[in-house]
């Protein structure tokens, strides 16, 4: 089968292409390289089942040529705005990169008859909630401009699913960590410690507490969901059964780094920035029944990122 991954040069995109790969599809994976990287999937370029295309997702005529001359099965749409609070300042970040790129690649799939969409969505859909989320969870009332566009473009989804016929998955994420990835809390803390390996500067109270899964869990339950759920329209959360709050990501990053008696300054507030969402939890029934769970812990997780990291 033909897969087309956007955002394919990115931390989870290009990750995704390996393990589609060694399942033995075809892949193209596209991508402006605004946030992707040439060297994330430099290892494929000589696999024969492998395609590069460096294009912006935001020129609809030049993603129409690309899917009129190539035959895509399926496409899994992980390209989007990553760092929320970027879009905080601007928030046309979110409404071109992540809403406006999935309207865009929808067009084409209906345009080109594709009848099959994957779709990245986040757990910034659900808003704040003291529940453990459901895909049931409502009313959804993002925080974030990234949340809104995500959730915005989910409608977009079940609407094109619907009038269309094209079977679509939408795959709501939590804190992704692991090899490749560019920026997030794991960088933020390396990087202020080798500046200052006596104090850390911490966000907030320390307190925030969220999921985090590693990235080639990730891209196995995307691909696991994809291959086992059939529904017209199939949304699942994918998480870990745990949480992990930002003083033990800190705490596990000194242990790393072989520091100790470092100390911890906090901003204070139960939020880090404007948007961000300070704790949540993932009711994972829906996806568990289905038959898959996660192999590491958000502990574990954390730890084989930061060891990623440190070894480069």
């Amino acid at each position: 089968m033909g897969i087309l991954i956007t955002g394919g040069a990115g931390f989870i995109g290009s990750h995704l292409a390996d393990l589609l790969i060694a399942q033995k599809y075809d892949v193209i994976a596209l991508d402006n390289l605004s946030l992707g990287t040439k060297e994330n999937i430099r290892h494929l370029f000589n696999n024969k089942k492998f395609r590069f295309i460096q294009k912006d997702l935001r020129h609809l005529d030049e993603l129409k040529n690309i899917f009129r001359e190539n035959q895509f099965d399926a496409v899994f749409h992980l390209a989007a705005n990553s760092d929320i609070r970027d879009s905080a300042i601007n928030p046309g970040i979110d409404l071109e990169n992540t809403f406006m790129t999935t309207w865009n690649v929808l067009e084409c799939c209906r345009l080109f008859e594709v009848d099959r969409f994957v779709f990245a969505s986040s757990s910034a859909v659900y808003g704040k909630t003291t529940r453990a989320l459901t895909e049931e969870t409502g009313p959804l009332c993002p925080v974030s401009y990234y949340g809104a566009g995500k959730l915005a473009a989910e409608s977009f989804i079940s609407a094109y699913a619907f009038m269309n016929n094209i079977r679509s998955w939408i795959i709501r994420f939590p804190n992704v960590v692991g090899e490749r990835a560019t920026h997030g809390v794991l960088h933020d803390f390396i990087q202020k410690l080798k500046s200052d390996p006596k104090q850390l500067i911490i966000l907030g109270d320390g307190n925030q507490k969220k999921p985090y899964v590693y990235v080639r869990d990730l891209v196995e339950a995307i691909l696991y969901v994809y291959q086992k759920a059939d529904a017209l329209l199939n949304c699942y959360n994918i998480g870990v059964d745990d949480q992990i709050s930002v003083k033990d990501i800190a705490k596990i990053i000194c242990e790393e780094m072989l520091l100790e008696d470092v100390v911890f300054t906090y901003t204070g507030g139960e939020t880090g920035w404007k948007g961000d969402v300070s704790r949540y939890q993932y009711n994972l029934k829906k996806i568990n029944s289905l038959g898959w769970k996660a192999e590491y812990s958000s502990g574990e997780a954390v730890r084989l990122a930061v060891r990623s990291i440190l070894s480069k």
